[in-house]
């Protein structure tokens, strides 16, 4: 694991841990794709927490558990309960856009952060684009200098890795151990993956050589069986 050092400034009290992140973030990634049904219900903000899709880590989480997770940050201001005229159930909108005066570029970019973990640029332009089209990287990187630079920052560049040609970021809101944890867990994905690749290579060689030795031995067979027929006729 190749990353720089990184203090994420949080102090215990701002400090968010994964549930917290991921209700946080579900929310704002459905205001942005689904606007007609924002704020959110309990129930829809449960199946947003728990899809499969566009997730890392998929979770499973309780909706007890998430009602928990909202009362909390409800607390700390950054989730608002809505009682809509004629609604039978409360529903729920994030307050990052006001927290931390982030604008649809920024939002977007931290919230996919949030929802899948470490990124480079480009897999944020990609991953992020139905909450904010990005025009270029360049337009990515300029929103994750903006985060970066915030105090306490939001996002941290880290350093590239051996063979890597591009940085990739991370959130701070889960705090230093939940970063290191993170880091942790990312590295063992790779060095798993590299594994895998290693694995599929040393395989498809084997293949190969099997291949080539059953060749041999055909081509050992038709030429005896040749020379056996050109015998006949001497």
């Amino acid at each position: 694991m190749t990353a720089e050092t990184i203090s994420s400034g949080h102090d215990d009290a701002s400090i968010l841990d994964a549930f917290e992140i991921r209700v946080l973030a579900v929310l704002a990634e459905k205001e942005a794709l689904t606007p007609d049904n924002y704020p959110l219900s309990l129930n829809t903000l449960v199946n947003g927490c728990n899809q499969l899709s566009s997730r890392d880590p998929v979770m499973a989480i309780s909706e007890s558990t998430v009602l928990d997770v909202l009362q909390r940050l409800m607390q700390r201001k950054l989730v608002l309960e809505v009682n809509q005229a004629g609604a039978r159930v409360a529903k729920y909108e994030h307050r990052m856009r006001l927290k931390w005066t982030l604008e649809s570029d920024k939002l977007a970019v931290l919230t996919t952060l949030m929802l899948r973990g470490i990124q480079t640029a480009g897999e944020l332009r990609m991953r992020g684009s139905r909450q904010h089209e990005f025009a270029t990287v360049t337009e990515v990187e300029t929103a994750l200098q903006f985060l970066i630079d915030k105090y306490p920052p939001l996002v941290a560049r880290l350093a590239k890795g051996p063979g890597t040609k591009e940085p990739r970021y991370v959130q701070l809101l889960a705090g230093d151990e939940m970063l290191e944890q993170q880091l942790v867990a990312d590295a063992l994905s790779n060095n798993a993956s590299t594994t895998v690749q290693r694995s599929d290579r040393q395989d498809r060689v084997a293949m190969l050589e099997e291949q080539v030795v059953n060749l041999r031995t055909q081509i050992d067979a038709l030429a005896s069986q040749f020379n056996e027929f050109k015998r006949q006729f001497e």
